[in-house]
């Protein structure tokens, strides 16, 4: 009972009841990335009428964060490359890194020095700093 109202209401932890419902009636599935999240079409890549394209949706595997999305699977599901990674030979660039979590708002968040949340106080200043004055 409880997976019934979790999935009536809440959508950010993996699909609600009338995502499953569209994806079990118009949906086809496409792939599935290294995390287990799963990318879907409209059944045999037919045209939207309304859009003008097909319509391309990803099911989170847990907490639904867009940067959970890896490089490959983003120009596909973006409408930037045609084929998705499962069609083609996709090779990652020596440039891309995995994925890492979007820490904003926790406490792993970035603080740079000089902020007052880094260490709690602000450090003082070294006296490299004049202020302006008028005049």
């Amino acid at each position: 009972m409880k997976q019934f109202f979790l999935k009536f209401f809440t959508w950010w932890s993996g699909q609600t009841f009338g995502t499953q419902l569209w994806t079990k009636r118009y949906g086809e599935l496409v792939g599935e990335d290294e995390q287990g999240n799963r990318y879907y079409r409209t059944r045999g890549g037919a045209i939207d009428p309304t859009l003008g394209f097909e319509r391309r949706w990803v099911i989170y595997n847990g907490y639904a964060e867009a940067s959970r999305i890896p490089p490959e699977w983003h120009g596909w599901i973006h409408h930037v490359v045609d084929k998705p990674p499962t069609e083609i030979d996709y090779q990652p660039r020596e440039w891309e890194k995995p994925h890492q979590p979007n820490l904003t708002g926790t406490a792993m968040a970035y603080r740079p020095s000089g902020s007052t949340l880094a260490s709690g106080r602000r450090p003082k200043a070294t006296g490299d700093y004049q202020p302006w004055t008028p005049g």
